[in-house]
Order: structure tokens, then sequence, then C-alpha cells
């Protein structure tokens, strides 16, 4: 088992993070725990999954299998905030235990909730049951995920919680340069999911192919490196081992100042996921 090179950063309550982790996403249940596994071996020590991926599972048998000590790892899961149901305490304690129960674990590093659910104040009460989780230590950190600044703001205001991450869709056709903004000022960090672009285009964009070869590098690397250095955390997702390795080598070169400029260029506010604004979880 490889001794992980990732970098780790210090959320605003301590807790050290990776900077990098594994993404299962689209992964199903019955090819999560070969994935994780193999992304455990190639020295990924953040595991990011989710109540609605349905892998939960599948990815803590990888855990539990791996002889990885629990302090070395960094497990990331979300709450499915269905508009369906109206969120209680007892409501947000049943699917968080669900998911601990999933994974095999006592604790979980991280728990977000998915989305902040257009019209609906329900993760005021949600993230206000979260606060009772991060003090009882099953959650070692708790946050958000497609959050924007006016939610985040309410969420500031009118709960205990300071969201220790923002996960939200980020890549460089849609740098959220605002939303980033808002997260320095209040110590927020800021996780990237599609961190590649779903592949849609991105990876084949003359600029990042030209950036590529000038490093001798994938556009993979090229991309995955561009969000290291802005400061996010970044979570690739795949399911071949080749690209799984490839993603995490990505620590032994740096874009110039002429890289990320061309790179920043890039930025058209293309969406590929559903808009936070009026998305409401089923």
């Amino acid at each position: 088992m490889l001794v992980s090179k990732v970098p780790s950063i210090i959320l605003g309550n301590g807790v050290r993070m990776p900077q990098l982790g594994f993404g299962v996403w689209q992964v199903p249940d019955a090819e999560a725990a070969a994935a994780v596994t193999t992304a455990l071996e190639a020295g990924y020590r953040s595991i990011d999954t989710a109540a609605v991926y349905a892998n939960e599972e599948g990815t803590g048998k990888a855990l539990a299998a791996s002889g990885i000590a629990r302090d070395e790892l960094f497990v990331t899961t979300k709450l499915w905030n269905k508009v369906s149901e109206t969120w209680t305490r007892d409501s947000v304690l049943r699917e968080f235990d669900a998911s601990l129960s999933k994974l095999g674990l006592d604790y979980v590093d991280l728990y977000l909730i998915h989305w902040p659910a257009a019209g609906s104040d329900d993760y005021l009460t949600i993230l206000r049951t979260f606060a009772e989780l991060a003090e009882s230590g099953r959650a070692k950190a708790v946050g958000v995920s497609n959050f924007h600044p006016a939610h985040l703001q309410r969420v500031l205001t009118e709960t205990p919680v300071v969201p220790a991450v923002n996960q939200i869709e980020l890549h460089p056709n849609l740098a959220q340069g605002e939303l980033r903004a808002f997260h320095e000022r209040h110590n927020i960090a800021t996780e990237a999911w599609s961190p590649l672009g779903q592949g849609k285009g991105l990876l084949t964009d003359p600029t990042i192919t030209a950036v590529a070869g000038k490093h001798g590098r994938t556009p993979a690397q090229v991309v995955l490196r561009w969000h290291l250095q802005l400061g996010n955390v970044v979570i690739p997702k795949s399911v071949t081992p080749d690209r799984i390795r490839e993603n995490i080598d990505v620590f032994d070169f740096e874009l110039d100042a002429e890289d990320l400029r061309a790179i920043a260029a890039l930025d058209n506010g293309t969406r590929l996921g559903p808009d936070p604004e009026t998305f409401e979880p089923s």
C-alpha cells in the first residue's frame, strides 16, 4: 500500500482534509469496492460518496478491507434532502445513522447536505441538526453542497453552523469566482465536483491540450493541477485503474502564470449539472 503524497488543507474547525480525493458518483455499488480499493492502493485517502449514490455499502467494504488505519482516512457522505420529506431533527439523524451503518463506520469525517432545495427552509433545520452531529464527534466536520452565496448567508445568520466545506460544480468553464471569494471571506473550503467537466469537451479544448503538451502531461492532469493551484479541494472520479492512478499523479509539476491566464479565459459560465437556484431533489 502506497503512502499518500496528497497534501492537506486545514478546515475552519481545525480538521485536516486531503486536497485531492476520490469520488464515486455514478459508480454502481457492485463496482464501488473495486474502484475504491484501486484508489486507496494508488495513494488516495479521501473518499467522497453520498446516500443518493447508492454505493455506501460497496465503499465501506473497500475501506474495511484496506488495512488502512481509520485516522488516516477521510470519508465524506451526504444527506439527500429530498423535498418530498419535511425534515426534522429525527429524520436527519435517521438518515445519518443509515449512512454510517452502510459504510460500516462509527463516524464520518465530513457530512454534507446535498442541495439547498429551492424554495425550502428545511436546510436550516437540517444544518442545526448537523451542528449536533459535529458537537458529538460523529461527524468531524459538517458542510453543504451546491449552495450559492445567498443560501450560505442564511446559514451563517440563522444557524450555529459555519460550513467547513461547500462542494460545488467547478471546472475551467465554470470557475465560480464570486462563490470562491465568498468562501474565502468566511473560511469555507471550496470543493469541486465534476472537476474535469465530465469529459464533455474540456479535455479536448485546444487551450488545455496545449498546456498539457507543454508540460508533458495529460489534459486531465493539467485541469486537476489548475484546481490545486487555485486552492480547491478536488474529487475526480473514474473506474479505470490507469486513470485513477493518473489523476493522483499531479504533485510534481506546476502551471506557470501564462498557463493560469490561458485557462482562466475558458470561464464561460457553462453549467453541466442542475442550477441550485431551481433544483429540487426528489
